[in-house]
């Protein structure tokens, strides 16, 4: 009877190691006639590691569940052959952050044969991968991470009336020859050993025990006295009864909502950081060339093309003259350098024209420029549960010559006024700008 049960603990050990029977569906999509990889899971490389020895180290420490990776920037998405991955497919998250490299945070959602594809990044770190069967699952999920605020970007479908929001099509985001793939781990040589350590730890203990637990099989059971079991139950009833009592007094603390535009910013000083920290960035870099340098609401960052430099010499140079960045190495002839933007003074503020007055005197501002000018009026939706509040906003977007300083400038009898993002692009010798301005 014992080598019986002994055997069946074996073969369920060995099956645990090496996921026998295993036929758990993966997530995955089929798109432009390609099977990529949904439901990774990412972490960023710890400092030190490569990312194939992190990639490792973090497989060995979950037990041996993950045998498959992806490199993307600073970060690694791991996944499991038992679940249907393949070294060789694509990553969808990683293959998507890059086609909307524009957006250094965005949370997003795509309806792809009647299921629900959600991605959230945040500062270029993807915080979810994850697939929906229903649509129901996909908007909570949704939902709980639209709380996070400052997200550069939205995307949903346009069925579900997300404030904000534009509807994107997969089929145009993926491509149809991907750069970010699945590659093995090797794990077989720590799962081998591993299992024969098994083995004989258990062998070893079965020949110790052997005796004692013979003699143990024939001790009669306990006889437990019936009056001291009921006192025994009475008292866990009572424990019972008083945790009960008190976790029904415990209250969950209500947060307060957090307008936005009661700390806004000042225009001139938001103008002088993006002019800075894009000066900062637009360093000569021998052999490099710059694309253009976006400024966004917590970072700044350039985009450097290769011409004839070599990256040695760039690190090289960058030690000097550009301390403090961070770059990432988007391929071999591309470079992405980024610096934190540094705290600037806030004020509360709020034009007291409604939406629409507000943004006829932006389009006759710009009419009397001679300049194009995108407008839209946006209503967006704050809540803590309890409280709500609703936020009339005024979005534009143009091109121009003006420095970011003489733009805000324009401005000034303008209230709620904040710049959400401003590129100089240096190829074409202007400047675009994304403003928002919360109306009454």
């Amino acid at each position: 009877m014992l080598d019986t049960v002994i055997g069946a603990f074996f073969s369920f050990v060995f099956n645990k190691i090496f996921r026998i029977g295993d036929n758990t569906l993966s997530e995955l999509l089929h798109v432009n006639k390609k099977r990529f990889a949904a439901g990774l899971f990412w972490q960023p490389v710890a400092v030190g590691y490569a990312p194939r020895k992190y990639a490792y180290t973090l497989a060995h420490n979950s037990k041996g569940k993950a045998n498959l990776y992806v490199e993307y920037r600073s970060m690694i998405g791991l996944a499991s052959r038992h679940k249907g991955y393949i070294a060789g497919m694509p990553s969808a998250a990683a293959e998507i952050v890059d086609a909307l490299s524009e957006y250094s945070s965005f949370l997003a959602v795509f309806e792809i044969d009647k299921k629900y594809y959600l991605v959230a990044v945040r500062n270029g770190i993807i915080l979810a991968d994850k697939l929906f069967n229903n649509e129901a699952d996909a908007r909570a999920e949704y939902a709980k991470f639209s709380k996070i605020p400052d997200w550069t970007a939205f995307i949903a479908p346009n069925s579900w009336g997300v404030p904000r929001a534009s509807a994107r099509d997969l089929n145009t985001l993926l491509p149809r020859k991907a750069k970010y793939k699945l590659r093995a781990i090797n794990l077989w040589k720590s799962r081998i050993l591993s299992f024969i350590l098994l083995l004989a730890f258990f062998a070893c203990v079965y020949l110790f025990f052997r005796e004692p637990i013979d003699k143990m099989r024939a001790v009669k059971p306990v006889q437990i006295d019936p009056e001291l079991a009921a006192e025994y139950k009475r008292q866990i009833e009572e424990k019972s009864k008083e945790l009960d009592a008190e976790f029904e007094i415990v209250k969950q603390e209500i947060k307060p909502l957090v307008i936005p535009y009661s700390s806004l910013p000042v225009p001139g000083a938001r103008a002088k950081q993006c002019y800075q920290a894009i000066g900062f960035l637009m360093q000569p870099v021998t052999g490099w060339v710059q694309s253009k340098v976006i400024c966004g609401e917590k970072n700044a960052t350039a985009e450097f093309n290769r011409k004839y430099g070599t990256l040695d010499e760039f690190y090289t140079i960058a030690a000097d003259f550009l301390p403090g960045a961070t770059i990432i190495e988007i391929d071999d002839n591309t470079l992405s350098v980024s610096v934190d933007l540094p705290e600037v003074a806030v004020e509360s503020s709020q034009d007291e024209r409604d939406a629409e007055t507000v943004e006829r005197n932006i389009v006759s501002l710009f009419q009397t420029l001679h300049t194009d000018v995108k407008t839209e009026i946006v209503v967006d939706t704050l809540t803590n549960g309890v409280d709500t509040a609703k936020l009339n906003i005024v979005e534009f977007a143009t091109t121009s010559k003006m420095m970011p300083m003489q733009f805000t400038k324009m401005f000034e009898d303008f209230g709620g006024f904040y710049m959400t993002r401003c590129v100089w692009n240096a190829i074409a010798r202007n400047w675009n700008y994304e403003v928002i301005i919360y109306a009454k």
